[in-house]
């Protein structure tokens, strides 16, 4: 029992020492994540997730959360009656379902975020698009006609920078303004979270989702892809590698890296401390794309 026990100490005295080099190459940088997926749903790991956040935080790193809510907003309009629309695997967004959106996403999960940050000892701000018109979009320009869902043209990210000052990881909700007076747009969350991070100069941007990362095979593990560059993505997409849900995922990723995020990380929420093992160790275990 002594030497289990002598042992468990070593091997925990190695990890933090690992971290350290890596603590000390991310103190006062920003990392934005993007928090969605099986991660969020299960209560477990979202109390895993929020104290990875919490500890982040508190070793010096700036951690700015950027959040969807689709089952949650699903909840909501199937206790009204109303059936979600999708179009092409995306939601399509009339005036009712974005008042569910606004007020599931901003007023619900947010909220809940930053009280359970709060609860582990972190400070939390729980913010959304609209405010100080931090988000601004336009009417989502693709062939299908989605509703009232958007494409971000602008980032103002004075609100964000304020909160980070003060000590404060900002929790953001996936709702932009629109150019006009009165208009709200639906948000991807992904591409939200893509835009802040690259109007920030952030370090890195997290997809924190419910796949391994990109398998040059989906059905084995153990061909996951770690890490690529912008100039291999097209030669993967055609040859079906990336494809389906993946493609938006990596466009994203792909978006915040050309506009000077030096790395974007596609890592999956359901394994506990996943954000830690990605950013504190030596063992990366998402896929990475840099340029």
């Amino acid at each position: 029992m002594p030497m289990k026990d002598s042992l468990s100490k070593l091997e925990q005295a190695v990890v933090i020492s690992e971290a350290l080099p890596y603590i000390q190459r991310y103190h006062g940088k920003t990392i934005v994540i993007k928090y969605g997926g099986a991660a969020m749903q299960s209560e477990a790991l979202r109390r895993q997730v929020m104290g990875d956040i919490v500890l982040l935080s508190l070793v010096g790193i700036r951690v700015v959360v950027v959040h969807g809510g689709g089952p949650e907003i699903n909840e909501i309009l199937a206790k009204m009656g109303k059936e979600p629309k999708f179009v092409n695997g995306l939601r399509f967004t009339d005036t009712e379902t974005m008042d569910v959106v606004s007020m599931v996403l901003s007023g619900r999960v947010g909220k809940q975020m930053a009280q359970l940050l709060g609860e582990l000892g972190g400070k939390a701000l729980s913010l959304c698009g609209l405010d100080g018109r931090m988000l601004v979009a336009k009417k989502h320009a693709g062939e299908d006609d989605l509703g009232l869902v958007g494409d971000i043209v602008h980032v103002d990210p004075e609100l964000i920078t304020l909160a980070l000052s003060g000590g404060y990881t900002p929790v953001i909700s996936s709702v932009a303004c629109g150019e006009e007076p009165g208009e709200v747009y639906n948000i991807n969350a992904d591409s939200a979270a893509a835009q802040v991070a690259s109007a920030l100069g952030a370090e890195k941007l997290i997809l924190l989702t419910d796949v391994r990362g990109l398998l040059r095979d989906p059905s084995f593990e153990d061909t996951l892809i770690s890490s690529l560059t912008l100039a291999e993505i097209p030669q993967l997409i055609k040859s079906g590698i990336i494809s389906g849900g993946m493609i938006p995922k990596v466009d994203c990723c792909v978006e915040a890296v050309r506009r000077g995020v030096p790395r974007a990380h596609i890592l999956d929420g359901r394994i506990p401390h996943s954000l830690l093992v990605e950013l504190l160790s030596d063992s990366g275990i998402g896929t990475m794309i840099l340029n």
